[in-house]
């Protein structure tokens, strides 16, 4: 299967353990939340790692995939929500909240939160060490002091810095991802933390862009946040044009820093091609 094949297949079960007849709509929601999904860059990116490392076991490294993305989607869901951006839409559809309701919503992330969680304990038990391990980064990548959480919390500050937002609302997950993914192949997590920071502050950075370049047609949620919400943003503090040359720089450096491993030639090449699909279509068609 590919790894898109795997992720899917992964997200499906976990989702179906989910499934309750007696509260339906809860039931609905958590599909809903899930699927379908966007790129699924982090858990790409975790079983992307993984196999480059040399994975023959893959179970634990789904598992803990499929719970980066459980996450990821659990914080999309009480992002939207009225309390913090509001947003109408998320993925081109409604979001939660518009088409369940605040109660349903709320209880939606935390479900996934939970269902994260019991994903990976079930598909990493062949080794209590290495389960230790995925559990231990997954749960730093989200939680409190440097997790999305954290970065979730900065919103509530008056002051908020740029790096240390970015770095904790979005960069924690991809480290989370790249770290787990070598942890999963039984491989030294700590050389490719680097590769997911570069890559998560590659990512917002696409992100702030994306926000004042694009159309809400184009991005499948709402547009301009960053300015109506009074937030850093790189576009905002380094122009359009110094926001594009740190995201090049930024990618350049991503693909310079992957350790040298069994895939890393095949892993470069996944790393440019879907690095490429950060830059709005605006800037990609001036670099052109």
């Amino acid at each position: 299967m590919t790894l898109t094949d795997r992720i899917e297949q992964s997200l499906a079960q976990a989702v179906e353990r989910a499934q309750s007849p007696g509260v339906s709509r809860l039931s609905a929601a958590l599909h809903y939340a899930v699927f379908p999904g966007g790129h699924r860059i982090r858990p790409q990116l975790c079983l992307a790692v993984a196999e480059a490392c040399g994975d023959r076991d893959t179970r634990a490294a789904d598992a803990a995939a499929s719970a980066i993305e459980l996450l990821h989607c659990a914080s999309l869901v009480h992002d939207d929500m009225p309390c913090f951006d509001d947003a109408f839409l998320r993925r081109g559809k409604p979001s939660v909240h518009v088409e369940f309701g605040e109660p349903i919503a709320l209880l939606t992330g935390d479900a996934l939160i939970v269902l994260a969680f019991e994903t990976l304990g079930l598909g990493a038990t062949r080794s209590a060490k290495r389960l230790a391990a995925l559990l231990a980064t997954i749960a730093t990548a989200v939680g409190a002091p440097n997790g999305i959480v954290a970065g979730q919390a900065w919103e509530c500050e008056t002051a908020i810095p740029l790096r240390e937002y970015q770095r904790a609302k979005t960069g924690a997950l991809f480290v989370g991802a790249t770290a787990a993914g070598a942890i999963a192949a039984r491989a030294e997590p700590g050389p490719w933390r680097a590769l997911g920071a570069l890559l998560g502050e590659a990512y917002q950075v696409a992100d702030d862009l994306r926000d004042v370049l694009c159309s809400q047609e184009e991005l499948g949620k709402p547009i301009g946040q960053d300015a109506a919400r009074l937030r850093p943003s790189a576009a905002a503090q380094l122009g359009i044009g110094g926001a594009k040359a740190r995201l090049e720089h930024l990618v350049q450096a991503a693909v310079q820093s992957i350790p040298e491993c069994p895939g890393a030639d095949r892993l470069r090449a996944r790393i440019e091609a879907q690095t490429a699909m950060f830059f709005p279509k605006q800037l990609a068609r001036e670099a052109a």
